[in-house]
This record gives structure tokens, C-alpha cells and sequence, in this order.
């Protein structure tokens, strides 16, 4: 690796950590402010449930980008099992990182589409009236950084190949 790549590869994670972290903080704080009021206090604030909607959405695909970034997403590599030499290990890796974005491209044409629906339609939320496109948006922007990241880890792979050393 580079010096540009660690640089940029520890901005990155720094930045990464640093809204995964607020998020989490912010919809805890959000849910816990809501079990106060509600439950304690007997007060229900009016459309705190559709602020927290927004947080927790982007919450959940920056942990799917993160995961796609570590390139830690749950698999079952049973295959890994049987196969003991380190360039077939290499290649498993590359054709299932070619599978994963085929798929991943495939929905988001889907994501595309829908995004292009909802900035169309334009919804509003039912008691704040904040819009939806900013919570729709999320879906295209995460499957797109998740793209680019299955694709990032493909190189890798093969160049990994090519060059005879472990990924």
C-alpha cells in the first residue's frame, strides 16, 4: 500500500467511525428522550417518531457501506472449507465479489428508479411534513458506495492474483 491509500484509507475510518458513532448517539438519545416523555412523563411529543425515521434509515445503510467497506459482510464461504491453497482462496473471493455486483448493480437500477419516483412525486412526512426524498435518497446512495467498494475489493483480488500475493 501507498502512502496516499493508508492516508486516505485512515481518513476514511476516521470519518466512518465518527458517523457511525454520532448516528448511534443521536437515535439512542432520540429513543430515550421518547421513552422519557411518553412514558414517565405522560407527554407524547408530536412527530418525534418521523424525525427519528430519517437518523435510523441513514444509520442503517452507513453500516451496510461500512460493512462493505471492511469488507465484513456476513457470508457463507463454505467453499473456503474444501479449498487449500491460497490463489484458489483468491479466485472464490473474486467471483463472489463479481456475483455480489452483479447483483448489487441489478438493484440499483431499482434503487435508481425509485429514487427517480421519489424526487418525482416529492412525499412529505404526515405531521412535520418533512419531505421523504431525504430518507429515500439513502437506498441509492448507499447500494452506490456499496458498488464501488465490492468493486474496489475486486481489484484488489485480482491484482492480488496477478501478482501472486494473499489478499
Amino acid at each position: 500500500m501507498t502512502s496516499t491509500e493508508i492516508h486516505v484509507g485512515g481518513t476514511m475510518d476516521r470519518f466512518a467511525a465518527i458517523l457511525l458513532t454520532s448516528l448511534i448517539c443521536f437515535v439512542a438519545l432520540g429513543q430515550f428522550f421518547q421513552v422519557i416523555t411518553r412514558y414517565v412523563l405522560q407527554i407524547p411529543v408530536m412527530g418525534l417518531e418521523e424525525t427519528m425515521l430519517y437518523p435510523t434509515i441513514w444509520l442503517y445503510i452507513f453500516g451496510a457501506i461500512n460493512a462493505s467497506r471492511e469488507n465484513s459482510h456476513i457470508r457463507a464461504n463454505v467453499l473456503e472449507i474444501f479449498i487449500s491453497s491460497e490463489r484458489a482462496h483468491t479466485i472464490l473471493a473474486i467471483v463472489g465479489e463479481v456475483i455480489s455486483l452483479i447483483v448489487g448493480l441489478w438493484i440499483l437500477s431499482w434503487a435508481w428508479d425509485y429514487t427517480q419516483y421519489a424526487w418525482r412525486v416529492w412525499r412529505e412526512s404526515p405531521t412535520l411534513y418533512i419531505p421523504t426524498f431525504y430518507s429515500d435518497v439513502a437506498l441509492v446512495v448507499g447500494v452506490t458506495l456499496m458498488m464501488a467498494y465490492t468493486a474496489w475489493h475486486l481489484v484488489k483480488h485480482i491484482l492480488s492474483l496477478k501478482n501472486g500475493t494473499v489478499a
